[in-house]
């Protein structure tokens, strides 16, 4: 069946820019990123919002994984550092790239934490992907997790509303918040 509204996007670029962002870099993963993400991801904060743990091979593996992700355009990570000290991780996932629409996530490590990692980062990714062709970029999170509210608040992402019961944590099922900016 033809469609009647041609795609807002046709892929990402070949390459993965680099990002900069004040005093941060956003860029993509690379394997000696291993150590940092293990204590990272053994932080309770990042296993609590994000439901994830992970072990040695796969902090291993997570560089490629990334990689992959990008090549098939279906997400794009970028590592965030600070005087090339991981101090964060930025996604743009939920990709419908004819549509230009997407989602941000995002953590920021436990000894950045406060220093505005996250709304720096998001903002940047946001920027890039406005002047990519994106028109919509969507931010979700518990309603518990008002840091994360804050962090959509600076980055310039407006609540839109809450999604009653939309994410499953170790604790159960927790309302979302779900934020939006536009091009």
């Amino acid at each position: 069946m033809p469609a009647l509204v041609p795609p807002v996007l046709s892929g990402l670029p070949e390459q993965q820019p680099t990002l900069p962002a004040g005093d941060l870099v956003l860029r993509p993963w690379r394997d000696d990123d291993a150590p940092a993400l293990l204590d990272v991801y053994a932080d309770e904060a990042v296993q609590r919002w994000h439901c994830e743990s992970l072990d040695a091979d796969e902090a291993e593996g997570y560089a490629r994984r990334w990689a992959d992700l990008w090549r098939t355009g279906s997400r794009a990570g970028w590592a965030v550092v600070r005087d090339d000290v991981l101090v964060g991780r930025v996604t743009l996932s939920r990709l419908v790239l004819e549509g230009g629409q997407g989602e941000i996530t995002y953590w920021t490590a436990p000894w950045a934490r406060g220093t505005g990692v996250a709304p720096d980062a998001v903002q940047a990714v946001s920027a890039w992907a406005f002047d990519l062709g994106f028109q919509r970029l969507e931010l979700q999170h518990s309603t518990h997790n008002h840091a994360s509210c804050r962090v959509a608040q600076k980055a310039g992402f407006a609540l839109e509303g809450t999604k009653r019961r939309a994410g499953l944590h170790q604790d159960g099922w927790h309302d979302m918040h779900l934020h939006a900016r536009l091009a």
